[in-house]
């Protein structure tokens, strides 16, 4: 089956009209979870008109911490009910999209992640020289930092001043607040989806847990939540039946094929046994059965001879989203 296909059949499934948002991970290709999507989304919507259940067919590593927010209202405002179909990975800013869905389908492979987004300090201490390469801080790694003098180096209350001056010497105040900043901002947004299925006051207890797992207590950026995991944490996890998990896992595989998701990139594989050839690369799509949008990066490997060594260069003209027919 082909895409239209299979997003036909997800839909007959699901009792629901269906979007497909694809982020792809394959460097230099790589793209994000970015409100650039939001007219977009805007157009597949008003194809829909007013539904009674929309699902999200979403795979991502993540993205901009403020689109999902965007994305769930905008969603939220054309339809009853609202569900996301994780057939992998839905991380990070993904995992916010989920947060705001009255359901979350997860496939056997499924997983979200925390949220604990991290802020660039303006150089690397290791390396100031090079102003261009920035240290990625994150709340966490402050956070482990003072547990670890508290409870392994035995710093006592009254000398967590000098810590903190050792922490400074190396990292602006700024670039420390900025993290913080970014924190608060991740708890604000966690509790601000939940709050558009939940209700705070009734619930209060459940969305306290899942903001502290989510934005705190899991301590790696990148540690999966499968869907046995996200149920405990008291997320509405629904198991597909195995004929939907098919589909899922037919349609990921779609996408996968022609993305190369996961896969390393070379540009000797484009040339073969040509000199120069064109890069024309899907790097995300938004699709329903009524229109597809493919964010498109167009470009050129050239290889060439340079002090008698073979060299390959490759340059990106061109990055935007296009409707295909």
């Amino acid at each position: 089956m082909n895409k239209k296909e299979l997003i036909e059949k997800l839909e007959k499934e699901r009792n629901s009209r269906l979007i497909t948002y694809i982020t792809g991970d394959r460097q230099p290709f790589n793209t994000r979870i970015a409100g650039d999507v939001v007219p977009l989304l805007n157009k597949q919507l008003e194809k829909f008109g007013k539904c009674k259940k929309i699902s999200l067919f979403l795979y991502t590593s993540g993205g901009d911490m403020l689109a999902p927010v965007r994305i769930v209202k905008l969603i939220r405002n054309h339809c009853e009910e609202f569900e996301v179909i994780v057939p992998y990975k839905a991380h990070s800013a993904g995992t916010l999209i989920c947060l705001g869905a009255d359901k979350i389908v997860m496939g056997k492979l499924g997983e979200l992640t925390p949220v604990d987004p991290s802020t660039g300090h303006p150089f690397n201490p290791q390396d100031p020289s090079n102003p261009q390469q920035k240290l990625e801080i994150s709340v966490e790694d402050l956070n482990s930092y003072f547990l670890f003098a508290k409870e392994k180096a035995g710093v006592k209350d009254d000398q967590m001043d000098e810590v903190y001056k050792l922490l400074v010497d190396k990292i602006h105040p700024l670039s420390i607040g900025n993290a913080y900043r970014a924190y608060r901002m991740a708890k604000m947004l966690t509790e601000r989806l939940l709050s558009l299925h939940m209700d705070i006051e009734k619930e209060k207890d459940k969305v306290k847990k899942i903001v502290k797992e989510i934005t705190g207590d899991i301590t790696i950026h990148a540690y999966p939540i499968d869907r046995e995991e996200a149920k405990e944490l008291g997320l509405n996890i629904e198991k597909p039946t195995d004929e939907t998990e098919k589909s899922m896992v037919d349609l990921y595989e779609q996408y996968a094929g022609v993305m190369k998701l996961g896969q390393p990139f070379h540009p000797t594989e484009l040339l073969s046994s040509q000199d120069v050839a064109i890069i024309d690369y899907a790097g995300a799509y938004i699709d329903s059965k009524e229109l597809s949008y493919e964010f498109t990066f167009k470009g050129k490997v050239q290889k060439s001879i340079r002090n008698n060594q073979t060299a390959i260069d490759m340059n990106i003209d061109s990055q935007s989203w296009v409707e295909k027919k």
